[in-house]
């Protein structure tokens, strides 16, 4: 009887709306915080950084976000990819331009830029929605990765068509280029992705989050009952454009440290981004973040049971990695489709009856 209500009580409005109203919830999460920014820095080594904890990072920013748009609002999206780019392009020419100006304030504007492409694309999802509003979204893909490879001006007339971030520094700590420490890049990415649950979280949760799931829900019903299609949908597509936006410019910067926009975001990182919030959990802020795990250590862990406990090729692993995702990831999906969150829902629900059947 550890996880318990009893005795948990409310004495404002403000502490009945908190977003943990349970002490344990509370607990639980100051400890995980904690541990992640008092300790990992200083036990995290470049393996774990560029294998694990990086990417997962920055893949739970562009999870939050396309959880925002088809979670929360019920618009569908398969450019996550591309829009991914514009924030890493955006934020290669900002450091390439102004070089004085710190990474906290390039990698912002590379979202609120991306916000601003998001928005100008999600203008079709005025007239339609679903199968059509999809297919819109995939032309935005193939479109913006043709303009990257094709204008010079975006990798700066490059001969090799790549683009490479400079060294850049953070109260002179190096976080970007190769000279950057893994505890240096771990720290940058770990204080974006705390201010983007954040921000992500309250946003769901007032009226602006009210009005989203009011579209998502019935968009007929919410529009008669005052709330504005095209106001909600487009704040939807600027809200998500934002953080994927920054986790590209974070990906780029951050992670790959080189990029060409075919390789680093083609359509398949689009539907690795989708599959996490599908498995993490639509509308939910904490499925974005279990998916995203999901999803960076299961190839992990495949790679290490099948190359270095079992000894096989890692050609013949890497494709049996694919087989056996793909295939959890069918099996999943059927037995719970409401993804990785509503476990963990189930499971507390458990806790709190815990030892008692009823």
């Amino acid at each position: 009887m550890f996880y318990r209500e009893a005795g948990d009580f409310s004495t404002s409005y403000p502490e009945d709306s908190q977003t943990f109203p349970i002490k344990f919830d509370r607990y639980r999460y100051y400890v995980v915080l904690a541990f992640a920014f008092l300790v990992v820095p200083f036990i995290i080594n470049d393996y774990w950084a560029n294998a694990v904890f990086v990417p997962f990072l920055i893949y739970a920013i562009a999870a939050i976000g396309l959880n925002i748009l088809i979670g929360y609002c019920g618009q569908v999206s398969l450019g996550t990819g591309a829009f991914m780019a514009v924030g890493a392009y955006a934020v290669y020419k900002l450091m390439t331009a102004f070089p004085e100006v710190s990474m906290l304030i390039h990698v912002p504007l590379a979202g609120l830029i991306t916000a601003g492409v998001v928005t100008i694309f999600g203008l079709p999802s005025l007239r339609i929605k679903g199968f059509y509003l999809a297919v819109a979204t995939l032309a935005a893909q193939f479109f913006l990765v043709w303009l990257f490879n094709k204008v010079p001006w975006f990798y700066n007339y490059s001969a090799s068509g790549q683009i490479s971030s400079p060294e850049r520094d953070v109260f002179g700590i190096i976080v970007t280029g190769p000279n950057a420490e893994a505890w240096a890049s771990y720290m940058i990415c770990l204080i974006f992705v705390t201010l983007a649950a954040v921000i992500a979280r309250n946003l769901t949760r007032g009226s602006l989050g009210r009005k989203w799931m009011a579209i998502r829900d019935m968009d007929i019903a919410a529009e008669i009952i005052g709330v504005n299609p095209m106001m909600a949908k487009l704040t939807a597509f600027a809200v998500s454009g934002f953080f994927i936006g920054v986790a590209g410019a974070l990906f780029f910067s951050v992670y790959l440290g080189a990029a060409e926009v075919g390789e680093s975001f083609g359509i398949e990182k689009s539907f690795l981004v989708l599959f996490m919030v599908i498995i993490g959990g639509l509308g939910s802020i904490f499925g974005s973040f279990a998916g995203a795990a999901f999803m960076v250590l299961l190839p992990v862990f495949l790679k290490n049971v099948f190359v270095g406990y079992l000894g096989w090729p890692t050609d013949l692993a890497a494709h049996l990695q694919f087989i056996v995702s793909g295939g959890l990831i069918i099996v999943f999906l059927i037995l719970e489709p409401h993804g990785l969150a509503q476990l963990w829902r189930l499971a507390k629900e458990k806790l709190r009856l815990w030892p008692f059947p009823h």
